[in-house]
């Protein structure tokens, strides 16, 4: 029989720094939109996997990889050529990673991608902030992705879409160009912080779900947090220089819909550990993989108070954290001990009905239906 001939891929070189789940997955998309792929992975027996046997057994179990991915553990060499990189390591571990990345970069102008949704713990930056310090680069250069994004799900290539978001129109249309293929469909946006910070808030709302999930609250409870959830999310980002559209699209309510309800969420699990009586240091010990909302909580409530903005329900996932509040005892603290009624807000402080979910669902339906790109949201 004849051997079936490899592909030859037509787009872009590109370094995909991290081979965890996500990492890994997003290689998959890049690949099977025609880039040519090399994966850095710390482990070399990881990296040799990934090359040999196109698979990552670990993390994606049962899942074939393209073949045309190149793997290495070997940072000089995933980088060879690269035009553009993208990162995907734990949050609190990318500093470290761009201090060893920044000597080796060969194209002053490639695009540096974010796949990451965490905040840096000790100064509280954004990771395409942190991106900015470390690599001294021009804030162009820079773009973050996120969206509903379940990594075993796309792996899988059910079909989902995402939001790549840079200051650079151009950047953001040439890395949503390559990461996009039959099965993942990539918006732009302009709304970096917006984007970022909708795919780190969704994350403690999830833990917070997880948490009542673990209780064994049932669905009106989840729904109430999710609701109330989005407009702590919003509030917070708006404070912070977000545009509120933004959280009401892929890299907001999207992500949000998708990380609170599936059982491959990793903040969701997390959470219902929590719920089930588990500590935060048997929760952290169980993990296989980094749950990003854990270490989210302390940095982003230290953020809401300097921006005086309200996070009840994030508060009260730090409590069951430390210990000193009762899982049981989060659901009837999802607004306010405030006895005063409360007119109901749906988009950053405004009563009106529900129009900005209506106006939101209304921007996808026209997204899907013409193919074209959002203007000012996803």
């Amino acid at each position: 029989m004849t051997p079936k001939r490899m592909p030859t891929p037509t787009g872009p070189r590109v370094a995909v720094i991290g081979a965890g789940s996500w990492g890994t997955t997003f290689g998959k998309i890049l690949a099977d939109g025609g880039a040519q792929v090399t994966m850095w992975a710390r482990r070399p027996e990881l990296a040799h996997e990934i090359a040999e046997a196109k698979r990552n057994s670990k993390y994606l179990p049962g899942v074939n990889l393209p073949r045309s991915i190149e793997a290495t553990h070997e940072l000089s060499r995933a980088l060879e050529g690269a035009a553009q990189i993208y990162l995907s390591v734990p949050s609190q571990t990318l500093r470290e990673n761009l201090k060893a990345l920044r000597p080796l970069l060969e194209d002053a102008d490639a695009p540096i991608v974010s796949l990451m949704k965490g905040v840096e713990r000790a100064s509280g930056l954004r990771m395409s902030q942190v991106i900015e310090q470390e690599l001294q680069c021009d804030p162009a250069r820079i773009a973050v992705a996120s969206g509903p994004n379940l990594a075993l799900e796309i792996a899988r290539e059910q079909p989902t879409a995402a939001v790549i978001a840079s200051g650079s129109q151009e950047t953001a249309d040439t890395v949503a160009r390559t990461a996009r293929n039959r099965y993942f469909r990539s918006f732009v946006n302009t709304d970096v912080i917006g984007t970022e910070f909708g795919g780190v808030l969704k994350n403690l709302i999830a833990v917070a779900i997880g948490i009542v999930d673990g209780v064994g609250y049932g669905e009106n409870t989840k729904a109430s947090i999710i609701t109330r959830g989005l407009v702590e999310m919003t509030d917070f980002a708006v404070a912070n220089g977000a545009r509120p559209e933004t959280l009401q699209g892929l890299a907001g309510l999207g992500d949000l819909i998708a990380t609170c309800q599936s059982p491959l969420s990793r903040n969701n699990t997390a959470g219902r550990l929590l719920g089930q009586g588990y500590s935060f240091q048997d929760v952290v010990k169980q993990m296989n993989q980094t749950a990003e909302g854990l270490a989210s909580v302390a940095p982003i409530l230290q953020l809401a108070r300097e921006a005086e903005v309200d996070m009840p329900i994030v508060e009260q996932v730090k409590m069951v954290l430390d210990g000193s509040m009762d899982p049981r005892d989060i659901a009837p603290h999802l607004t306010t001990d405030d006895d005063t009624p409360q007119e109901e807000r749906t988009n950053h402080g405004q009563a009106d009905g529900g129009g900005p979910l209506r106006r939101a669902f209304q921007r996808a339906f026209d997204q899907l239906r013409n193919g074209g790109r959002s203007a000012g949201g996803d």
